[in-house]
């Protein structure tokens, strides 16, 4: 049995029945990350031998009967969230000796359960980026095509997960930076409603929009991951004290019913873009007489504000983004130029040696917007536009349950494609964009393939808190498509 084939649920069920044993599962897939990841450059960190001592701790569990759905399985860790003792450098030079002395709460519950972490994950320099290029160690490559790009910024975790070198990892969504890598490498990815999901120990890109989510093979393996992660945290402000029910409650015999009963809302103004490849429309087209076929009603919604989506973003993320960098100045932790002459040109070669160009961009961009005589101009009307999104998302749920869309407007791109030309890479989160700034979840299904033999995904967004209504739809496309148990051969 090739152990690195098995999903999330397939690889819980054998452990538990004894079939398998973790360290024999770790063992598989540290195995193949040695032998593959120099082409892909997916981890920037693994730790054999605490993944082993780990594997070794969890059989330790099983033997006893003390198990939980998670004991023993090997994920992977976006390399912006926290682990106690483990290097976590948010792809950045800026943090490249930084060892927290604590657990993100995400992680911290994937201990509690005796899951096995075999590494942290390349990704965009503090989640800045839609490509993995931006990454200050190296870019990380798409494993359908390793010409290509995987997406950012959590491109690495999607790598990880699409090579099969865990059974799922976690990767954090601003913008579009779950959803947008896991639809280039054909997995699937969740964006949770924002406050579902602690965001304590996230290295905070920006925090009004950051949540953190799964990237796994399967619909299903994404509710288990949910499932763990999801609840309330009062170490974390932003945390919504909201019942969590099981996300997998139901789910085959929501296979069974397809979406039937439910009301899929086609936005216009996503079909209307122009820039949209023609095999993105092809899957998405498809996508859309699939869930006729599985018996939902679909209606035309109007999203009105889309047009202003990515100027308003760019003006919010920015600024929250200065905000939260601020702290990065050489004194406390973290990178320091070296022999400055005096406190004041410390603090200027720090940063502007220990950041890389896209993010002192985004830096400049956010300063300026939040600078006096700027603020209301353009932080204060971004924000009311905003409010306008949220309102258009609110309407929108009055006449339909989830949204069908497309992921991306195009495949991956080639590595090197549009790294000179920013606003290009922008707007390549055009209709990811929306979820975040309205606060509500998104889910990427793989939906076939571009005429190169790369993947395409398609979106599906719930109102707040309506994860379930997202999965058993995700769930039930993904089934009837039969997407799910294809991977790239390396």
């Amino acid at each position: 049995m090739d152990l690195h084939t098995l999903t999330l649920a397939q690889a819980s069920r054998l452990l538990g029945e004894k079939k398998i044993s973790s360290l024999e599962l770790t063992r598989s897939f540290l195995d193949r990350i040695d032998t593959h990841d120099d082409a892909i450059n997916s981890f920037l960190s693994v730790d054999k031998a605490d993944a082993l001592a780990l594997a070794k701790a969890a059989d330790q569990q099983i033997a006893a009967g003390k198990h939980t759905v998670f004991t023993g399985i090997p994920v992977a860790m976006k390399d912006l969230l926290c682990t106690r003792g483990m290097r976590t450098t948010c792809g950045s030079k800026m943090l490249d000796n930084f060892i927290p002395r604590y657990d993100a709460t995400v992680v911290e519950k994937f201990k509690q359960a005796h899951g096995v972490i075999i590494g942290k994950t390349n990704m965009d320099e503090f989640a800045m980026g839609s490509s993995t290029e931006n990454s200050a160690y190296f870019p990380t490559k798409n494993p359908w095509n390793t010409d290509y790009v995987p997406g950012g910024s959590s491109g690495g975790s999607a790598a990880a997960v699409a090579a099969r070198f865990c059974c799922a990892a976690l990767g954090s969504d601003t913008g579009g930076s779950i959803r947008q890598p896991a639809s280039h490498c054909g997995v699937v990815g969740l964006k949770p409603t924002y406050g579902r999901v602690s965001r304590f120990g996230l290295v905070s890109y920006a925090s009004s929009l950051d949540q953190i989510g799964p990237i796994t093979r399967t619909v299903e393996d994404a509710a288990m991951v949910l499932n763990l992660i999801a609840g309330h945290d009062p170490k974390d402000s932003t945390s919504a004290p909201k019942d969590v029910p099981d996300f997998t409650d139901g789910l085959a015999a929501f296979d069974r019913d397809g979406l039937s009963g439910m009301t899929v809302g086609i936005p216009k103004e996503y079909l209307g873009m122009e820039g949209i490849d023609p095999d993105v429309l092809a899957v998405f087209e498809n996508a859309r007489r699939l869930v006729e076929d599985l018996g939902a009603a679909t209606v035309e919604v109007s999203l009105p504000h889309t047009q202003y989506v990515v100027a308003a973003y760019y003006i919010i993320a920015p600024c929250e983004a200065s905000s939260n960098l601020a702290r990065f100045d050489g004194v406390k932790y973290g990178f320091r130029a070296e022999q400055p002459r005096d406190l004041m040109d410390m603090y200027k070669h720090t940063r502007s040696e220990g950041f890389g160009q896209e993010v002192q961009r985004r830096i400049i961009i956010g300063t300026y917007a939040l600078s006096a005589g700027y603020y209301d101009a353009y932080y204060g009307k971004a924000s009311q536009v905003r409010a306008m999104i949220m309102a258009d998302f609110s309407k929108a749920f009055e006449t339909c349950d989830i949204l069908l869309a497309p992921v991306a407007p195009t495949p991956a791109f080639r590595i090197g494609e549009k790294t000179d030309d920013p606003l290009t890479m922008y707007l390549t989160d055009i209709f990811t964009l929306s979820a975040n700034m309205a606060g509500v979840p998104g889910i990427s299904v793989p939906g076939g393939f571009s005429a190169k033999g790369l993947p395409i995904g398609i979106q599906m967004m719930a109102g707040r808190f309506d994860e379930l209504s997202l999965v058993r739809a995700g769930y039930g496309m993904e089934k009837s498509l039969g997407l799910d148990q294809l991977f790239p051969t390396l």
